[in-house]
């Protein structure tokens, strides 16, 4: 998909553009999409430019809220200087029910420098999300195969400073799973519908801001809540 069609249709998301190579990434990431969408049903949002605001855009306007200075840090001639393009203390990053790599992926885009985990019980997704990682050359990433319900207390498993959530099956389960994963002071960031936003705030072992809508939507919100 061309580049400048992509820049122009996440606009509504962004507050600032994003580079050709981040652009690049998206056009090659939907493209893989439309291939593996013919033996597997990654997404039922087959047309391009739906893909683009319905799940890059969505991801991103999150990524945005959560990392806002991140593609500031992306290096430039200007930025010669590569401590200043890297957080010192980079934060863990679990994404829960990646399915297609929504909102993980664009997650990584924005903000290259989060350690980053994706859990997909699915294994042909997860192969498909390995695949992503492959080809789009992200590092510091990691795909597990497995349920969610499994990994939230198994003895041992690592704890993230941010959490997210999107489109996900028995979602009232897998959100208070979700609070497993959190380490102090801890980030959730949710994507969900409107008329979801009284079973997340029932979660009162979090602090819930003021939902934010999604743009383009009557009905799409992202909700952020930190662990008190």
């Amino acid at each position: 998909m061309d580049i400048a069609r992509i820049a122009t249709l996440l606009e509504p998301f962004l507050e600032q553009p994003l580079p050709p190579s981040r652009l690049d990434q998206i056009s090659i990431y939907i493209d893989l999409i439309q291939r593996w969408n013919a033996r597997i049903n990654l997404t039922a949002i087959r047309q391009e430019e739906e893909i683009v605001t319905r799940h890059f855009g969505e991801s991103l306007f999150m990524a945005r809220h959560l990392f806002p200075t991140s593609m500031a840090r992306v290096p430039t001639p200007a930025l010669s200087d590569p401590a200043q393009a890297t957080p010192v203390n980079p934060p863990h990053v679990f994404d829960i029910g990646s399915g297609a790599g929504f909102p993980a992926v664009p997650l990584k885009l924005w903000a290259p420098h989060i350690h980053l985990t994706l859990i997909e019980s699915n294994h042909k997704k997860v192969a498909f999300l390995r695949e992503v990682a492959r080809i789009l050359t992200l590092t510091d990433i990691n795909v597990i195969a497995d349920r969610v319900e499994t990994l939230a207390f198994r003895p041992g498993f690592a704890r993230a400073e941010v959490v997210t959530l999107r489109a996900v099956e028995r979602f009232d389960a897998v959100l208070r799973y979700a609070l497993a994963f959190l380490a102090p002071n801890a980030t959730l960031a949710l994507l969900i519908g409107s008329d979801q936003v009284p079973q997340v705030q029932a979660l009162t072992a979090l602090s819930w801001q003021p939902p934010i809508p999604v743009p383009q939507s009557q009905r799409r919100i992202l909700s952020i809540g930190s662990l008190r």
